[in-house]
């Protein structure tokens, strides 16, 4: 199916915590991250794509339960990720207990984006439950949390079955078209997009 830049809109609305946290009150794993062949393979395919065997400091928001952190601890020196449920929070930092470089808070984007600067940024399945206003914030905040020559991945279920959805075919959109960001890996098929961009201007 052939999509073009705007042919979906990004919802009035962005989902609420109580969205989240209802999900997580109804099941441990909302999105059955731990037991779906094409989960696990998403996760294989965002690790095999890091352009660096290893980074210093590594930002990871919608963390979920943890298990693609647990996947970048021994790549990086340095992790923090973040999800806004507490019994998201609660089952990423057991997933994570056996490194102490990982730190897992509870946070709300785009308004609780953290301090400081990373040198890599993995964010997958979240850009597109933000309204625009909100998307817009949450790229301008990560971009410029992401140092000169930091790489930027996002991975984004697409749906290849249905026409007008918002999915990862729009939010990947807004992101390739910020300035400053140039693509090194593109991967595309009929669960998911992954991008790698990396910051070349400050």
């Amino acid at each position: 199916m052939t999509r073009t830049h705007g042919d979906a809109e990004a919802p009035q609305q962005t989902a609420s915590m109580d969205h989240f946290t209802n999900l997580y009150l109804a099941k441990d794993d909302p999105w059955d991250v731990a037991i779906k062949w094409h989960n696990q393979r998403k996760y294989a395919v965002t690790m095999a794509s890091l352009p660096r065997e290893r980074y210093a400091s590594c930002y990871e928001p919608g963390c979920s339960i943890g298990l693609l952190t647990r996947l970048l601890a021994p790549r990086c020196d340095e992790i923090l990720a973040v999800d806004c449920v507490t019994a998201a929070v609660t089952q990423a930092a057991a997933a994570v207990q056996e490194f102490p470089h990982v730190r897992v808070d509870e946070a709300m984007l785009p308004a609780d984006l953290p301090d400081g600067t990373f040198d890599l940024i993995v964010i997958g399945d979240l850009l597109y439950y933000l309204s625009a206003d909100d998307l817009s914030a949450l790229l301008d905040g990560l971009i410029d949390r992401l140092e000169p020559g930091g790489d930027l991945v996002a991975v984004h279920f697409r749906d290849d079955q249905h026409g007008g959805n918002y999915d990862g075919f729009n939010v990947h959109e807004a992101l390739r078209q910020r300035p400053g960001l140039q693509r090194l890996v593109h991967h595309e098929d009929e669960w998911f997009l992954l991008d790698v961009l990396r910051r070349t201007a400050p």
